[in-house]
C-alpha cells in the first residue's frame, strides 16, 4: 500500500506569520515536523507542499522532498489534495492513504501517525482518520487557538469546537477534555470527495474544516485515534517570553523504533 505524508506549510499565517521557518533549537520547525514524520515505517515517502520558494530552498538544501502548490488555497486540504496529484504525476504512483500532517506539529513522533492510520488498514469503511489528545489543562480547555472534540462511545467525531466542549458549566468534575491532534490520514479518493463538498455553515461558524464530515452525509466514519496514549502540542501562535523573544521549544526525543 503506497501511504503518503502531506505536510502543508506556508509563510503566510495570520497567527504566526514565517511559522514553517522558525528555528527550534537550530533546525526549521518545517525540518522538524519532516523529520520526525519520515520516520514513521508505515509511510513510502514524505513531502513539504508549500507555496513559498523560501520553503522550497530549505527543503532542498536539507535534502527534504518538496512540491510547490498554488497560493491560493485557503484550507490546508486542498493544498494537499493538490499536492498529492503533482506527487503523483511526479512519481508515477497512485497513492492509497494520504496522512495530512500539520506544519506546527514539531513533537510528533513516528508512533503518532502509526496509531492514526491503523484504524484505516484495518476497517476499509473508514475514510479519515483524526488523532486526539486530552486537554491538560482548564486554560487549554478554554483557548480558542486548540480544537476541541466531541466523540460518541465508539471513538467516532461528533463535533469540533474552538469553544470548550462538552459543557462544564454544571460543575461535572470528569468532563472528558479532547483536543484534535493535526494528524489526519484520508484515502485518496475521499480527500478529493471531501475537497469538492461545499463548506457547510458549521465549519464557518467554528472555523474547523473537519465539521464537514459530520454534516454532509454517510461517508464513512471519522474515526478518532486512541487519546490515552498519544499527545502533541506545536506553537498556534507566536510564543513570546516576557521580553517578547522567542523562547526556545522544548522537544521530546524521538527514536527511528
Amino acid at each position: 500500500m503506497n501511504i503518503i505524508a502531506i505536510i502543508p506549510a506556508r509563510m503566510g499565517s495570520s497567527r504566526f506569520p514565517g511559522k514553517p521557518l522558525a528555528d527550534i533549537h537550530g533546525i526549521p520547525m518545517v525540518g522538524h515536523v519532516t523529520i520526525r514524520t519520515a520516520m514513521c515505517k508505515e509511510l513510502s515517502s514524505t513531502w513539504i507542499a508549500t507555496c513559498d520558494q523560501v520553503v522550497m530552498d530549505y527543503a532542498a538544501s536539507a535534502g527534504l522532498k518538496a512540491v510547490m502548490t498554488a497560493d491560493t488555497h485557503v484550507r490546508c486540504t486542498t493544498r494537499t489534495a493538490e499536492a498529492m496529484l503533482k506527487i503523483e504525476e511526479m512519481t508515477g504512483q497512485r497513492a492509497d492513504i494520504v496522512v495530512m500532517v500539520q506544519g506546527d506539529e514539531p513533537m510528533i513522533t513516528p508512533d503518532m501517525i502509526d496509531a492514526a492510520v491503523e484504524p484505516m488498514l484495518k476497517d476499509p469503511s473508514i475514510n479519515v482518520v483524526n488523532l486526539m489528545a486530552d486537554l491538560a489543562t482548564e486554560e487549554e480547555f478554554e483557548d480558542p487557538n486548540e480544537v476541541k472534540v466531541v466523540t460518541d462511545l465508539n471513538g467516532d467525531a461528533l463535533y469540533f469546537s474552538r469553544e470548550p466542549i462538552p459543557s462544564r458549566r454544571k460543575g461535572t468534575p470528569h468532563v472528558p477534555m479532547h483536543k484534535q491532534v493535526c494528524i489526519i490520514p484520508f484515502r485518496r479518493d475521499y480527500l478529493l470527495k471531501f475537497n469538492a463538498m461545499d463548506e457547510c455553515p458549521l465549519e464557518i461558524i467554528e472555523s474547523v474544516a473537519h465539521s464537514r464530515t459530520r454534516r454532509k452525509g454517510p461517508h464513512g466514519p471519522h474515526r478518532q485515534a486512541d487519546p490515552q496514549r498519544r499527545h502533541a502540542g506545536g506553537p498556534r501562535t507566536r510564543p513570546r517570553n516576557d521580553e517578547g523573544r522567542r523562547p526556545a521549544y522544548q522537544l521530546h526525543e524521538v527514536t527511528g523504533s
